[in-house]
Parts: C-alpha cells; structure tokens; sequence
C-alpha cells in the first residue's frame, strides 16, 4: 500500500537488528513514506550517541557500508522519526541528551495511535 506510514519496532539490543530496523525505515523513506523506528525498553540504548563495542565501524566501513551512527544520521536526515521508548529511557539510564541528534521519547499507545504498518525487528 503505497502512502502508508511503516513503524519498524526495535525489540533487541544487538546492532545487526539495529541496522535492520534502520535500514528498513530509510527504504521506506526513499520511497516517499512515512517512516518511525521505535527503539523499545533495552533497545533505547542502540540510539545511544556514544559509540559502542559491537559498532563494528571497521568492518562496515571497508564494506562501504556505515556504521550505527551513520545509519542514525542518515535516517535523521531523510526525515525517519526515531522514537525512544520512555520506560526504556528509565530502563537505561539515558535521557533524551544521550542520543543522537533528533530522537523523541514515545510510548506504545501513541505509536498505536498513529496506525500504518508495524514490524517487529
């Protein structure tokens, strides 16, 4: 359904479903649709603006690919919503100031609210 708005719902804390999550929403993106990620509870952590152990960025960047930071910023710049699950910002300790660039907080009714397409990744 071309038009509809697709929600991809991070549900882990491992970066390979982070960059699926991401790159999932920037096709969708590219496509015209509106499109959210929302990192939930643990998950919020992957939007962290501080780098991580399993970011992986050397190997990603001899691939040609960009790492977690990039694909956060490039779903930034495309227009993807990122929303922070707000018991996930209690869950880890992280404040919206923590995050990368753009990240709102959210929960699960407003995202239900907003309707479209929803994927668990």
């Amino acid at each position: 359904m071309p038009g509809m708005s697709l929600t991809v719902m991070l549900i882990a804390t491992d970066a390979t479903r982070a960059r699926a999550a991401l790159s999932l929403a920037l096709a969708a993106a590219a496509l015209g649709e509106p499109a959210r990620v929302y990192a939930h509870e643990g998950a919020v952590a992957l939007f962290a603006a501080a780098p991580r152990a399993d970011d992986d960025g050397e190997a990603l960047a001899a691939a040609g690919l960009p790492d977690r930071l990039g694909l956060l910023a490039m779903a930034h710049e495309a227009g993807v919503a990122l929303i922070a699950c707000q018991t996930g910002l209690a869950l880890t300790g992280l404040g919206l100031p923590d995050l990368v660039a753009g990240v709102e907080a959210g929960g699960l009714v407003s995202l239900l609210q907003a309707g479209g397409r929803l994927v668990c990744v």
